[in-house]
């Protein structure tokens, strides 16, 4: 290097200084720009994507009920009724004696025999029972002993049952308030109605997804997805058992178009 070269460097040395700086920082800086822009427009893309995807995916979640009454078509109908007696034998025998009696009346009533059934009778030892006064034991054997009716011919139940009260006169002192003799009424004949009620189910679904459709300016696509609730049977209210609610929530999931 020479003395004028020096000189100038001595002389100019601030200036050479911030170019070689800003010589090197360039490479930088271009690298820096480059960055910023790649990310503005990646995330663009990026949005553009969400965008997209939330728009391929537009769906409404709809749901359909399908509701109706039917008949119960079976009956059980038990018959229960209580006897005490200090004697076990005694007891045993009565026990059985009522229960001619009952199923007496239920021929009589127009039921087969085949619609009845006796269950063994329920026998307790009061004597035996720790937290009873066996001082104030009346009759140291009660029993409960049930007879079953069970049949299709549901009116003929209902009918009988009105009839009770011949029982109460002939002594047998049956229950009625107990849950355990409580008549059920039962409809077994859902296989029939299942399809009919799933394809109103869906259908309602369908018009309450039409309407959404068209109030938010879409057209309805195909089914997404699809469920079927559980059918459920269940009595219309407390006071007729006998009539059933049988109803199916469908829930359906559309694609929205434009």
């Amino acid at each position: 290097m020479t003395w004028l070269d020096t000189k100038l460097l001595r002389v100019h040395g601030v200036q050479m200084k911030d170019y070689v700086v800003k010589e090197r920082m360039l490479p930088a800086i271009v690298l820096g720009i480059c960055f910023v822009v790649g990310i503005a427009i990646g995330g663009q893309k990026l949005a553009d994507g969400i965008v997209q995807f939330k728009s391929l995916n537009r769906s409404v979640v709809v749901k359909g009920l399908s509701e109706q009454e039917v008949p119960a078509d079976t009956a059980i109908w038990p018959i229960r009724f209580k006897e005490a007696n200090n004697k076990l034998n005694s007891l045993i025998n009565s026990i059985d004696e009522k229960n001619q009696q009952v199923i007496v009346f239920l021929t009589a009533k127009g039921f087969s025999r085949e619609d009845i059934s006796i269950n063994p009778p329920s026998i307790t030892d009061n004597e035996a029972n720790n937290y009873v006064d066996s001082d104030k034991i009346r009759y140291r054997y009660t029993a409960d002993s049930v007879v079953t009716v069970y049949t299709r011919d549901v009116a003929r139940v209902r009918a009988a049952m009105k009839d009770l009260g011949e029982l109460g006169r002939q002594g047998i002192a049956f229950s009625t308030d107990d849950y355990n003799a409580r008549t059920e009424f039962l409809f077994t004949g859902l296989n029939n109605l299942k399809p009919k009620m799933i394809e109103e189910a869906t259908q309602k679904a369908r018009e309450v997804a039409e309407k959404f459709a068209k109030d938010s300016k879409s057209k309805l696509g195909k089914i997404k997805s699809a469920r079927q609730g559980v059918f459920q049977i269940n009595d219309r209210d407390r006071n007729t058992p006998y009539i059933k609610r049988v109803r199916v929530i469908s829930t359906v999931e559309y694609y929205l178009v434009d």
